[in-house]
């Protein structure tokens, strides 16, 4: 472990035209430590990263890092022409180099160059890079030829290069943005063992409930809290999860009851005004005035206590969002598939048939043709063998969110959104290009839900959401009366369905696999949803 290695942050502030998103937030994460970064949806989760990576200048505040540091983002940018052998070339560049600075300080022989090399070497294990990165790239099923461009490959596919490079590079900050959104089941549990053996710091952001308990060592709350400050948490996402409810509970009850003092204490006060105001007192000499004297002193003590308490309330809790998903009314037999085929992309063997209430997981490796099925049921790809019939609504949440418009707000696209508790104030006025990778996600949950369908076909529907939504849409999905089908790779998704129906695809076919966008255009969001 490198000991010289931290990440630290002093007042951490940056804010958009709504206000801060980060907000004076002042930690220090050592190595060995690995921090998850949970909150809602546009709490700043993703800017934070870019905080702490240099990709974003502070508003206020500084960070600090000793050692080397990668960033994988949510949504990875490319150039035209780029290609997998490119990418992987950047992230051995360093370790290719020290090797070549080792040569050259041999020959001819350089005692000191050749003792500051080597030492350069060995501390990144530069020897080790190539094999790192070819283990990584299997691993995650990223092993491409190396020709291929990024452009060819799905959103998927280019994220799984990406974080094969990352692993390989073995920087000493690794900083990761949902990291599990395009991992099957072995990337996930290699993900997990590099991450609770690397030797520096790691910071993530994760939906995932389980590599949070898995991995973290700590997490960083960025969701409200009584005192307005971010708070570290230790013993996993189950822990977090209990003391959160708890902290939630004592601050609306804290809240209530300094509510009821102050209304307690304001009318004594207004009744002791009130009583010196009306001109009345005792016949003269008698008590020395003393009633008088007393109801002065009274709503001085208790002006004071009122004082007092003004400068120790809490705020109110902010109304948290919470999902109000919309009855979705169905009944009978709403689709059925006979056995399907498309080349090189999916074979399914058995028939699918959906009715009202029914649930059904689809389950397999990556390539194995779970996006490319819904897809078919949903009648956005034509099989080359095998139907699909479907009487009733159907709707189906893609991987990725598109929307045609990216000027148009929320409110405009989805009246319905703040009824539906996935946007909430200044959001729904915003455009939405401008709203996080998470809001987006809400938007077009939104838009699908809306439109009343009697089918709901989800891919990985839990990516780029915050867990606390992941939590009710998991409830919402259980009781609705619609037909469901849903593929995921998030574990703890799995469990809670695991009395649900099962499709397993067994046939990988990764060189294959593709975005559905890119081989019919985008599927975007389009318009308006129902009101």
């Amino acid at each position: 472990m490198r000991s010289h290695v931290h990440l630290t942050t002093q007042d951490l502030t940056k804010g958009y035209e709504a206000g801060p998103v980060v907000d004076g937030i002042s930690l220090k994460v050592s190595a060995g430590q690995r921090l998850g970064v949970i909150g809602e949806n546009g709490r700043g989760k993703t800017t934070l990263l870019r905080l702490l990576a240099d990709d974003l200048v502070p508003d206020q505040g500084t960070v600090t890092r000793h050692g080397s540091l990668s960033l994988v983002q949510q949504e990875m940018p490319f150039h035209e022409g780029e290609t997998v052998g490119d990418l992987l070339s950047e992230a051995l560049r360093e370790s290719r180099e020290a090797l070549s600075e080792l040569d050259g300080a041999a020959e001819p022989f350089d005692g000191e160059r050749y003792e500051k090399a080597l030492a350069h070497a060995e501390d990144m294990e530069a020897w080790d890079a190539e094999r790192r990165a070819d283990i990584a790239l299997k691993a995650l099923d990223a092993d491409h030829p190396r020709q291929v461009r990024l452009s060819e490959l799905s959103v998927g596919q280019r994220y799984r290069v990406r974080l094969a490079c990352l692993l390989a590079e073995r920087a000493d900050v690794l900083l990761l943005d949902e990291p599990t959104n395009h991992l099957d089941a072995d990337a996930l549990a290699f993900l997990t063992e590099r991450l609770k053996h690397h030797h520096g710091v790691v910071v993530l952001v994760s939906h995932d409930r389980t590599l949070l308990d898995d991995v973290c060592t700590q997490l960083l709350d960025l969701d409200p809290s009584p005192d307005g400050e971010v708070h570290l948490h230790g013993g996993g996402y189950r822990a977090f999860k209990e003391a959160k409810r708890a902290e939630r509970q004592r601050w609306e009850q804290r809240f209530a009851q300094e509510e009821a003092e102050h209304g307690e204490l304001a009318e004594k006060v207004e009744r002791a005004r009130s009583r010196l105001q009306d001109g009345w007192r005792p016949p003269k000499g008698a008590f020395k005035h003393k009633r008088g004297t007393r109801a002065a002193n009274k709503m001085r003590t208790v002006a004071r206590r009122l004082d007092e308490l003004d400068d120790q309330r809490v705020d109110a809790p902010p109304p948290p969002l919470r999902f109000t998903p919309p009855e979705l009314e169905a009944s009978g037999d709403l689709l059925h598939a006979t056995p399907l085929a498309v080349p090189g992309r999916l074979s399914l063997a058995e028939p699918i048939s959906l009715s009202a209430g029914e649930k059904l997981v689809v389950v397999g490796p990556n390539g194995a043709g779970k996006s490319t099925l819904l897809n078919v049921l949903a009648g956005r790809i034509t099989p080359a063998h095998g139907t699909v019939h479907h009487a009733g609504r159907v709707a189906l949440l893609a991987q990725e969110s598109v929307f045609e418009d990216e000027d148009a707000t929320a409110r405009r696209l989805c009246p319905r959104v703040a009824e539906l508790g996935l946007l909430t104030g200044q959001d729904l006025d915003r455009p939405v290009g401008r709203l996080s990778t998470g809001q987006r996600r809400r938007l077009e949950l939104a838009v699908l839900l809306s439109g009343s369908p009697h089918v709901l076909l989800l891919d990985e529907p839990t990516n780029h959401l915050s867990i606390a939504l992941v939590d009710e849409l998991t409830e919402a999905l259980h009781r609705t009366r619609a037909a469901v089908a849903v593929a995921t790779h998030d574990r703890q998704m799995r469990t809670d369905f695991r009395s649900w129906r099962t499709v397993t695809l067994n046939s990988p076919s990764r060189s294959n696999e593709s975005s559905v966008a890119s081989e019919q255009g985008p599927l975007p969001s389009t318009g308006r949803c129902a009101r």
